[in-house]
């Protein structure tokens, strides 16, 4: 069984996700895997410094400020890297999916789970939100940004409201204590909604 976790930028994904891994669930993070490809794929290597130039890659690993500075407010260009790049996590994905299917079930936490329709493959779906204010300050700590850059991500990912509407479970994730509650609530939920299969 295949869950998807997703939240917007800020909501604290990567927090609840490691949450369940506590749980002994395996955990696929899509944004981690994706990196890692963007590094070690010869393919995506040549597709990207095609589309956006010899800049792209330093000594051979991803120029990650050059390529956001371009996507910075050229949504179509965001398309364009992820036209090249989501194929081969999907694949990336499945193969990582094959070896563990056996799991009573697994996490497939993404950003853009349901942006870039791979929700369609997940049997389950958890949303994490958190107060506006909250996941500002947490992108302000974490990553020495600005509100405008921030606000700039959140505008190229779907509401809150828009992605509550497609999801089974939704965690509310401002107190930590509160969110370890409702993981392990959803944690048994789903696996004894798996072993009733």
């Amino acid at each position: 069984m295949i869950v998807g976790l997703t939240g917007g930028i800020g909501s604290g994904k990567t927090t609840i996700a490691n949450m369940f891994h506590e749980l002994g669930v395996s955990i696929y993070i899509a944004d981690v895997e994706a990196k890692k490809l963007m590094n070690a794929s010869k393919e995506i290597k040549e597709e990207l410094m095609a589309a956006f130039g010899a800049k792209t890659y330093v000594d051979g690993e991803l120029n990650r400020s050059y390529l956001s500075n371009i996507v910075f407010n050229q949504p179509e260009k965001l398309q364009q890297i992820n036209a090249i790049v989501h194929p081969r996590v999907g694949q990336h994905f499945k193969d990582w999916y094959a070896a563990r299917s056996k799991e009573t079930y697994i996490i497939k936490e993404a950003a853009i789970l349901f942006e870039n329709g791979s929700y369609q493959q997940c049997d389950k779906i958890i949303t994490v939100v958190a107060p506006l204010e909250t996941r500002f300050q947490r992108l302000l700590k974490r990553d020495q940004t600005t509100r405008e850059a921030i606000q700039s991500r959140m505008d190229n990912q779907w509401t809150d409201a828009k992605k509550i509407a497609l999801s089974d479970y939704v965690i509310h994730n401002e107190d930590l204590e509160k969110a370890k509650e409702q993981v392990a609530k959803i944690h048994q939920e789903i696996s004894l909604l798996r072993s009733k299969i």
